[in-house]
């Protein structure tokens, strides 16, 4: 069974994000794959800010991370780039923790303006920390994603669709 790390760099998860994060989860467990959650959030702040790498959080989310098949890097746009606190996260990792793992992008932003976020702020980044198969991933506007009661999302049929692309992308280079 492949494993598959969702890392979610928002600082709210009431983020309309989750909704991205939620549908990807869904469909690649349906495929059979491991599919685990990993909030920065949650994890302990001044262990991030101090890239306290003795902290037990951090060890264990980096242990994750190694072990993982594949990557969804998830966060929401904020000043034409990703959340500060990913990129605390993303520089925990060692030179090449995603070295041999595809690593798909899922992020979400007030506008279509924001669309080259993913090309010109994160795979950069993705790169020097040994990405090498990085999927196209998924940008969504904001307006894409409705709140529903009970905390479920609903996705607009155009961002279905461009998430089935590329979970199913993701899918085959597993091979689920």
């Amino acid at each position: 069974m492949s494993k598959v790390v969702i890392l979610s760099g928002s600082p709210s998860t009431q983020s309309r994000l989750y909704g991205l994060i939620h549908y990807a989860t869904e469909q690649l467990r349906e495929a059979g794959a491991e599919v685990t959650l990993l909030n920065v959030v949650d994890l302990p702040a001044e262990d991030l800010i101090k890239a306290n790498f003795s902290s037990p959080d951090v060890t264990a989310s980096l242990a994750l991370l190694a072990d993982a098949d594949a990557v969804i890097v998830a966060s929401p746009v904020y000043k034409a780039a990703y959340s500060g606190l990913l990129k605390i996260f993303l520089d925990l990792v060692p030179q090449e923790g995603l070295r041999e793992k595809p690593v798909l992008p899922l992020f979400i932003g007030g506008t279509l303006a924001h669309l080259l976020v993913i090309d010109y702020a994160l795979k950069p980044v993705l790169n020097a920390l040994g990405g090498r198969h990085i999927l196209g991933g998924v940008y969504a506007v904001d307006q894409w994603v409705e709140r529903l009661p009970g905390g479920a999302y609903g996705l607009s049929e155009e961002l279905v669709v461009r998430l089935d692309r590329s979970v199913k992308e993701l899918n085959e280079l597993l091979k689920l």
